[in-house]
């Protein structure tokens, strides 16, 4: 793999690796553990002192270990299906692994509680499938829809989230917030504090913030500062940590040091010939993949949707703690995956980057992504589907990265 490029990236990793190592103790002794999506209310959790480890994280590691056809394969054996969300029941095959810590970082802690929401008739299995496990919850939160969209919904959110999202939506969550809070309370002990989660809040409104430097940072710097290999560790490690001041600081410790490489006029590709979106989640089991097109092409990927969602999604100011926290998620899959939400914000991200020219990995269990193609082709810019899952090495066609380099070099490059 090749070398990071930035100390912040390298400190984030080994700061989560020491974070996760350290949580096998307190668990095995009966403490409390939650698996949560990436797209839940951990801010919850992390005011409460409630341990908790993202689902699309540790299936992250999975794969970039190349340990992920091994877990697919347990799910295959047990008779789960193993080609549909392998992203989220990646973690659900650490419960079956009879060799656990063989797995990366010893393995996945057995959780006591999980939570996501009800997206998808085979996201909410999984999960019932966890929640059938001894020692397991399963805590699920409805996935609401709202007739009027914003367009310009990233302007709005900050401090107009309630036209954004909508009223009835925010009722429907804040009211699931006092649900999960008396639930977490009786089944841990741990106690909730409106005090410990306005601070949470506003440590998490700082990181956005340093987040959205970084990202209009980026966005107008050419040649790009830093591969996109650097940044997605630099940005998500402590997107994971969010409301921890550890988060904030790396945030900045971030933003800093391309502001450091951007002065020095220091570049990922001193032959920059073209700037690449990357549409979709990352593409874990081969990170090189990014780099290659680097050195064979100076083709930089600029733009991932970890950093840019980062900056767009997560800015919530507010009086009302739990009110605020319920504009941050009741639409934050609308923002990634339903159009017209996603779509036109993609489209605002790529014209924000000046990029000659999108990939688009595009899964099966994909949601809105045929909209999100066409938005970006009619506003002119040049895509490609990449057809693939990002953590089953199966569903990576053989010929893909040369057909790939082709559609680069026809329509990217020479246009």
């Amino acid at each position: 793999m090749a070398e990071k490029l930035l100390a912040s990236a390298t400190e984030a990793t080994r700061y989560q690796r020491e974070w996760f190592q350290g949580l096998h103790e307190p668990v095995a002794a009966g403490g409390p553990l939650a698996l949560v999506n990436a797209d839940a209310p951990q801010e919850i959790f992390r005011a409460m002192e409630i341990p908790y480890v993202v689902n699309q994280w540790w299936a992250s590691v999975v794969a970039a270990k190349q340990r992920a056809p091994h877990h697919l394969e347990l799910l295959r054996e047990r008779g789960y299906p193993d080609h549909t969300e392998q992203y989220s029941s990646i973690s659900l095959a650490s419960l079956f692994d009879p060799e656990p810590h063989n797995a990366p970082w010893g393995g996945l802690p057995r959780p006591t509680i999980v939570l996501a929401e009800t997206v998808g008739d085979g996201g909410r299995k999984i999960f019932d499938v966890w929640g059938s496990r001894p020692g397991i919850t399963y805590y699920a939160l409805e996935s609401a829809a709202e007739n009027a969209v914003p367009v310009n919904w990233w302007d709005l959110m900050p401090h107009d989230w309630e036209k954004a999202v909508g009223t009835a939506r925010l009722d429907l969550m804040v009211s699931e917030l006092h649900n999960l809070i008396r639930f977490l309370e009786t089944t841990t002990g741990h106690v909730f504090s409106e005090r410990a989660l306005r601070r949470v809040l506003d440590l998490v409104n700082e990181q956005a913030e340093w987040n959205r430097r970084s990202r209009d940072l980026i966005a107008r710097t050419t040649p790009s500062p830093l591969a996109v290999t650097d940044s997605i560790p630099s940005v998500m490690i402590p997107q994971w940590h969010r409301g921890s001041e550890w988060a904030r600081d790396a945030a900045q410790r971030f933003y800093e040091e391309v502001e450091d490489r951007v002065r020095a006029g220091a570049a990922v590709c001193e032959d920059e010939r073209a700037r690449l979106m990357w549409i979709g989640r990352g593409l874990w089991f081969d990170m090189d993949f990014y780099r290659r097109f680097e050195e064979r092409h100076g083709a930089v990927f600029v733009w991932s949707m970890y950093l840019a969602i980062a900056a767009d999604g997560y800015p919530r100011y507010g009086d009302d703690p739990l009110r605020t926290l319920a504009a941050r998620f009741a639409s934050f899959h609308d923002q990634l995956y339903t159009p017209p939400w996603s779509s036109e914000w993609y489209v605002k991200e790529a014209r924000l980057h000046r990029v000659d020219g999108v990939v688009h990995l595009v899964s099966d269990d994909a949601r809105g992504s045929y909209f999100t193609t066409r938005a970006l082709r009619a506003a002119g810019f040049p895509v490609y589907e990449l057809h693939a899952d990002n953590v089953d090495t199966r569903s990576f066609p053989e010929t893909a990265e040369c057909a790939m380099e082709e559609w680069l070099e026809r329509e990217v490059v020479r246009r």
